[in-house]
């Protein structure tokens, strides 16, 4: 036996301390279920669409003047078409079973004075809703201003901006070569809403008879020009 070391029986307790016990481990960090994941693309999905829809939203870039709010714009009892480009019938504002007062309506030229649209009542009439700010409307102005001229005495092309000022509705016309159509002042998008128009680019087709239909989004010039000929056809 070593000297010093407690015999057996000695009732000597060791001071020495006991070892702690080891840190439990971590917990083990969980990977991302799918459902996270899903939701995580989904997310990046829905910016990514919401940046490819801003160079022509239904509402100005920052900064730009807005007649306002357009939900209070939009007449949530029509049926316009939507982004999807389907032609649905609109109900103008007070129109009658025969739709004979779509065009009963006054607004200030963008060249000056004021119209009276009552006085195409009884002919075709086409409609196209844009804003200075809109890159597609921009894109299809020439188009426009060609089937305007070609169909000019036989359908009558009005242009009607809104969300935007003046000066700029200006210099749009200036830039586009639109100058030859008509443009109506829409300061307050009571036209818009007349015509459930909520989006721009769009366009309106009113027929002799009064009947209106309104198209949501773009059309090139040889579709544009098949619709506005379709209303000469009785």
């Amino acid at each position: 036996m070593e000297a010093g070391a407690p015999g057996p029986g000695s009732g000597l307790v060791s001071t020495r301390p006991a070892p702690a016990d080891p840190a439990p481990d971590a917990a083990p960090r969980r990977a991302p279920s799918g459902g996270s994941r899903r939701a995580r693309r989904a997310a990046v999905a829905a910016v990514v669409t919401a940046l490819a829809l801003v160079a022509c939203s239904p509402t100005p870039p920052t900064g730009g003047a807005d007649p306002g709010p357009l939900s209070e714009r939009a007449d949530a009892g029509t049926s316009a078409a939507g982004r999807d480009g389907a032609a649905r019938p609109a109900a103008p504002s007070g129109q009658d079973a025969a739709g004979a007062t779509a065009l009963a309506f006054t607004a200030p030229s963008l060249a000056g004075g004021t119209v009276d649209a009552a006085d195409l009542a009884g002919e075709p009439v086409v409609l196209w809703f844009w804003a200075p700010w809109c890159t597609i409307c921009r894109a299809e102005a020439p188009e426009v201003a060609d089937v305007a001229a070609e169909l000019d005495g036989t359908v009558t092309v009005l242009g009607v901006p809104g969300l935007g000022a003046e000066a700029d509705m200006r210099a749009f016309v200036a830039d586009t070569g639109t100058g030859a159509i008509t443009h109506l002042v829409d300061a307050d998008g009571s036209l818009w809403q007349r015509f459930g128009v909520v989006s721009q680019p769009a366009f309106a087709f009113v027929s002799p008879d009064g009947g209106v239909e309104t198209f949501g989004g773009s059309l090139g010039g040889d579709e544009l020009r098949s619709r506005a000929l379709a209303l000469t056809e009785g």
